[in-house]
């Protein structure tokens, strides 16, 4: 018989759920494990180590691509750092630009409700989602 973990050790030990890491096997993220004869599938360490690489990226934002690429690069530790910096620094930019539109959208948001109107007829929150030309920014 194969060593390894059933899949419900291998969702508490990398603190992903069960349905999830069967989507990572079907998507390639994660290698099709070896089977009992009773056809479970057993998780050894290195596939608890890459499931919980991909939580903390996930984690961190990472979409499923870049973490394939990391997956990959990790595979490989000879290589030069430069590919994973430039995945990294692509993910960096994508928050920047989040955190951008959000303080944006706070912004418009807490323009739209200083007002001390006491009725729905005069209220600038109302007012300004029923007229997107009143918005002070053009995309949100």
């Amino acid at each position: 018989m194969t060593q390894g973990v059933p899949i419900g050790e291998a969702s508490r030990a990398s603190g992903i759920k069960v349905p999830t890491i069967r989507y990572y096997e079907q998507i390639g993220l994660l290698a099709a494990p070896p089977r009992t004869e009773g056809n479970r599938r057993l998780y050894d360490a290195g596939d608890l180590s890459r499931l919980r690489f991909i939580r903390h990226a996930r984690e961190l934002g990472f979409e499923i691509e870049p973490i394939r690429e990391l997956l990959a690069l990790a595979g490989e530790p000879d290589r030069p750092c430069e590919s994973a910096d430039r995945i990294a620094a692509a993910h960096l930019a994508d928050i920047d630009h989040k955190i951008a539109r959000l303080t944006a959208l706070r912004a418009e948001i807490a323009r739209m409700t200083n007002c001390s109107n006491h009725s729905v007829a005069e209220c600038r929150v109302i007012e300004v989602l029923g007229d997107h030309g009143e918005c002070l920014h053009e995309t949100h």
